[in-house]
Parts: structure tokens; sequence; C-alpha cells
């Protein structure tokens, strides 16, 4: 985080996720429907025609609309006269608590108007549906905003908006997936979605006149409970398709498409987590940032995040009797992590240390180089950055990079390497204007790396499924496709990204960052670290549930951004200790109050910053976490 700029559905729904949405009590309505429609499930079939399903050419033809505004009810197309019936929406819109732009209702606690606002809200038709959808979501309506949702993949499932980057957002999609998630997660509603897709061709790049929608809505059926969520795929009575053996690992293809990732002949599941402990007033921005594998402020002959931390357990920054050093790697391992990303082999060169990881704590390390993001590597200057069509930055990373294979290539806790850090985003690079001589280098040094090192898998790091399509072309000797992936608290989508990337890669997936900052203006500490430990804790059961046996299938785990906050990030300071823990907002992002704060995302804090860099707080999504990870033993 910090040095890219993250790709994300500018969307924000209120917290309904849970560590085992099939468990989850359906909310207290905050309001009573004044017409709730005379469907739960529509029969659009009843009320017009379907034509072109499963094709370009897909549309739905209304015969009768005045019966079908009835069955869906207000807020929902075509029922645009619904409200002006509804007493409380007169009530609402007299006493002016409507007024100002739908954009600022999106995550206004008062949940009737902001379901009001948006169902009359002047916006595009499809866009309109699905914050209306939200709307009731966030107010516990959840069989009407099953409703909400799936009128879009009806009747608009060419509708895109804009992320907070100006790039494509495909509501069709991502209304699919609302549903998915809200029907497993309450299977007493006994709603389930069948045979729906919107698959999207040419959505991976920024132009939208070449995107064509190939349309099959499906159809809402009532379910018994207990068939709402499809049984997990017995992998036992598939055969092995493909196998890629390792010295680390192999990955396994079943002849169903699925992917397993195996350690030592059991499944494994990439417990990974973000580890960069950066001292309080270091920042690269002046260049003062050290290597923390090295560091020893307190000069006792060890280093100091890793073995000298401390837990604060009652958030008094004094480290009391009760309060001894543990470190952080004991940390970790309390945690259940079984992996942590080193995202550049140059800025933490303890190859030791990395030894005594993996040898004391059971956790390995997947090593990264930057492959020229932020122009490391090449040797290019920041602007213009990498020219990845340049014979000799090539040379140059490719000589980065082989320095650190050849280091660690015959290590013991080596999982397998990941290349660049969402580099197809172009910050100090051009491969955002020409993606395919960048993804065609990745192959090229994936090669290289496997004629050196045959014994691990290699991995990218892409920013989120931007330019999938040129990846999938390119890169077919990247073993794992990665992708940092920011998209709010009901994890990253079976449609809109799980989908995709099975049918154009046919390669296993992680995501190798996810992450919510632990800040919310205008919300209390307790707020917004619970916001932070479910959205985290989602993002972890999605993982899960399109790894081998489910879902999708292909996911092979994550990597959690992070383990700890770096107060550099939004305001890099001149001089320590005049500094505190900055709370501007970055940009806008699917979190608490709709924005990034990038120097609030560990999952531990640092306090009051007066003991860096030994203190550590440990939040709420730690022990969420941690609970999910330790019952994560295969899965």
């Amino acid at each position: 985080m910090r040095y890219p700029y993250f790709l994300f559905i500018v969307l924000v729904a209120a917290a309904l996720s849970s560590a085992d949405p099939a468990r989850a009590a359906q909310p207290e309505a905050a309001f009573k429907l004044f017409e709730p429609g005379k469907q739960v499930i529509v029969d659009y079939a009843g009320f017009g025609v379907f034509k072109g399903i499963g094709t370009a050419e897909y549309q739905y033809v209304i015969e009768k609309p005045l019966d079908l505004a009835a069955a869906v009810g207000e807020g929902i197309f075509p029922n645009t006269k619904g409200l002006a019936k509804d007493p409380e929406f007169l009530k609402y819109r007299k006493a002016g608590k409507l007024e100002g732009s739908h954009w600022a209702f999106v995550n206004a606690r008062d949940y009737q108007a902001n379901f009001y606002r948006w169902a009359s809200a002047a916006e595009a038709p499809g866009v309109k549906l699905f914050y209306t959808g939200l709307a009731l979501e966030n107010a516990g309506l959840i069989a009407h905003a099953i409703k909400a949702y799936y009128a879009v993949a009806v009747h608009f499932p060419r509708s895109i908006g804009l992320t907070f980057w100006g790039t494509p957002w495909y509501v069709g999609p991502a209304s699919l997936d609302k549903i998915r998630f809200l029907t497993h997660a309450y299977p007493q509603l006994g709603i389930r979605l069948d045979g729906a897709d919107i698959l999207v061709q040419n959505r991976y790049d920024d132009d939208l006149k070449n995107d064509v929608f190939v349309v099959t809505p499906g159809k809402l059926v009532l379910v018994d409970q207990a068939d709402v969520i499809p049984a997990p795929v017995p992998l036992a009575s598939h055969k092995v398709a493909e196998r890629k053996s390792f010295r680390s690992c192999e990955l396994v293809r079943y002849d169903n498409g699925h992917w397993q990732m195996l350690v030592d002949g059991k499944p494994f599941m990439i417990k990974a987590i973000a580890y960069q402990p950066t001292k309080i007033g270091q920042s690269p921005d002046i260049g003062t940032l050290e290597d923390w594998s090295l560091a020893d402020h307190n000069a006792n002959g060890k280093i100091d995040a890793p073995y000298d931390s401390w837990v604060d357990k009652n958030r008094n920054n004094v480290q009391d009797p009760d309060e001894p050093a543990i470190g952080d790697f004991q940390i970790l391992k309390d945690m259940g992590v079984n992996t942590i990303r080193v995202y550049h082999h140059t800025l933490a060169k303890n190859k030791a240390l990395f030894a005594e990881l993996y040898e004391k704590y059971g956790i390995r390390i997947m090593l990264g180089d930057y492959l020229g993001m932020y122009a490391v590597g090449s040797k290019a200057a920041w602007n213009p950055g990498t020219d990845y069509s340049n014979e000799e930055q090539q040379r140059n990373m490719l000589e980065s990079v082989m320095e650190m294979v050849n280091a660690y290539k015959d290590e013991p806790c080596l999982l397998g390497w990941i290349l660049g850090n969402e580099n197809n985003y172009g910050t100090a690079n051009n491969s955002k204007q020409f993606p395919r001589p960048y993804y065609r280098f990745v192959n090229e040094v994936a090669k290289k790396i496997k004629e050196v090192d045959p014994g691990h898998p290699v991995a990218i790091c892409n920013g989120d499924i931007h330019h999938l399509d040129v990846f999938a072309q390119e890169c077919q000797d990247v073993d794992i496709f990665g992708a940092n992936t920011y998209r709010g608290n009901q994890g990253f989508g079976y449609h809109n990204f799980w989908l995709p990337v099975s049918v154009l890669t046919g390669k296993p997936a992680m995501v190798t960052e996810y992450g919510a900052p632990a800040y919310g203006r205008n919300f209390s500490r307790d707020v917004a670290e619970k916001y932070q430990a479910d959205y985290l804790t989602a993002c972890w059961d999605d993982i899960v549930a399109n790894s081998a046996g489910y879902g999708a299938g292909i996911s092979v785990g994550g990597s959690l951004f992070e383990f700890l906050d770096e107060w550099w990030k939004t305001g890099a300071p001149p001089g320590y200790p005049d500094i505190i823990q900055d709370v501007t907002p970055n940009c806008g992002g699917p979190f608490l109050d709709g924005w990034y704060y990038e120097e609030w995302f560990g999952v531990v804090g640092q306090g009051d910053g007066t003991d860096s860099p030994f203190l550590r707080q440990l939040r709420q999504a730690y022990g969420a976490v941690q609970k999910q990870w330790n019952e994560t033993v295969s899965k």
C-alpha cells in the first residue's frame, strides 16, 4: 500500500458479513415497506418476454408493466410511482431529509432516507437499482434487496458505472454477486439463484466501446433452506488432470478445473500477511526507511520487531510487568499465519532471520521482486519510469530477479516467488499504456526463474483483474495468478473475480492483498475495529468458498494487508517525535465511511507511537482472523 493506487469498486455496505454467513441471523428491518410487492420472487416470464438468453442480443421486453410494478413493489423498476403513495416518503421529502446528492446517502445511517433518496434519484437506471438494493440490504430488508439486485440482471445487465479512478464498474455481474452473497448469508429465506451469468467480453481494458455482454439472467427459485448453498464437490471422485510438482509444494488440477495446493502431500491454504514493520518517523519518501530485518535499536543482539515487540494488553502505552517482550514472529504464529509476503528482496536482506522464521515458527515466505514497479530494479528514472520494451532495463530487472532467486532457491523457508506489485496500474512504469510488452516480459522472467529454480511456483501480483485477458495470453509460464483486490466487506465476487480468472486463465489464484482500515471518520474506535474485523473475515470466507471443492474452485489462499500500521503513508514527516498517526483520507474506497486511511490498515497498531518499533496493540481483527486461521487447517 501507499506506493500503488488501487482499483476498487466504490460501493460501501454496512457490515453484514459474519465468520460463518450460513448461520447469520436475518437482521431486524430498520423500517417497514409501504408497498413490498405482491411476489417475493417475481415471475418475470408472466409479465414479459425474454429474448436472446445466453447471447449478446439478450433483452427482456415488458408486456404487462402495471402488473410487474405491483409484483416488485416500491423502489424497484418498473415501479416508478410507488413512492408517491408512501406517506413516509412524503413526510421525509417535506421535512427536507432527502435533499442533496444521492451519493451522500450511501453511508447514511438513516436507512429509510437512504432508500427513499436512491429510489427517487436521477441516475442511470442500473446504477440506481443497485444502490437502491444496497440501501435495502443495509436496512435489513434482505428479500426486497435481492429483488432489486435481480432487477438489474433482468432489465439493465449492460449497465456500467465508474470507480473512484474513472475505470469501468460492471453493475450486472456485481448484482449477481450480491445475490449470491445474500442468499448464502441468509439461507433461511429459501431463495436460490440458478443458472445466472453475465459475461462481459473485452472488459479488462478501459475501453467501454469494445465491451460485449453475453447475458443469462437465470432464475430465482424458492427451495428448502438446506438446498440454498451447493454441497462441496467431492474431489476424490474427480481425476487429477494436471500435477505441477515443486520442491516446496504441488499444484494439482482436477478434471473439473479445480486447483489445490499441497504441501507435504496435504492440502495447504496460503494464510499469508504483509509484514513490513516500520519504525515511526522513518519513511521511504525522505530516504530514511531502514531494513527492518536487520534493525537492533536497543542493541541487545536481537532483531527488534521479530523478537523484542510486546503486546500492550490494556492499551495504556506503557509496558507493564505482565507485558513481556514476545516478538512479532510469535504473535504471527499465534495468529495462525503460515506465510509472510515479502514485497521486494532488497528491502529485507536477513536471510538467516527468514530461516529462523521457518525453523522455529513454521512460517514460510513468498518472496518478491517489484519488477520495475516504482522504477525499482530497472534503474529508470521515476519519470517516465520503467519501459518494459527497453532491453537495457529488462536486463537490469532480470539481474535483480536472478539475484533474489540464486540467494533463496535452496532455502527451506521459501514457498514461492511473486513478481511485481500491481504493475499494471502504471506507477512509474508504462505497463498501463502498453500492457502486452509488460506481461510478455513477466513470462520471460518466469521462464528464466524456472531454468535456475524449478523447485518453486511463480506467481504474478496483478492490480485486480485489469488486463486479465492479456495476462492469460502472454503468461503461460506463470503458475499462479495473484491480484491485489479491495472490493468491500463481502469478499471479491464469484461472477466478478473468481469465475473470470478461472475461465480466462485456467490457473490457480490467490489474493495477494486484501484489507481495510481500522479507522472511520466520526466512528468510535470499537466500531471501526469491528468493521475491519468483519471485512477481513468475510474476505477469507470468500477465499475459502472458492477453493478446491467449492465455488470456482481455484483459490489457493490469500495475503492479508497488513500486520502493522505504517505511519508514513499519508504525510511523510520530516522528523520524529512530532508525529501523529494521520487520519487524512487518501482516496475513496469500499470501507466504513467510504475512504482509504492508509496509515490504519494493520491488524496490529503502534499505540501512541512512543515506543516504536516495539509496542503492539492487537485489534479486534487480529483475534477474528486468528480464530478463522487456526480453525482453517487444510481449508
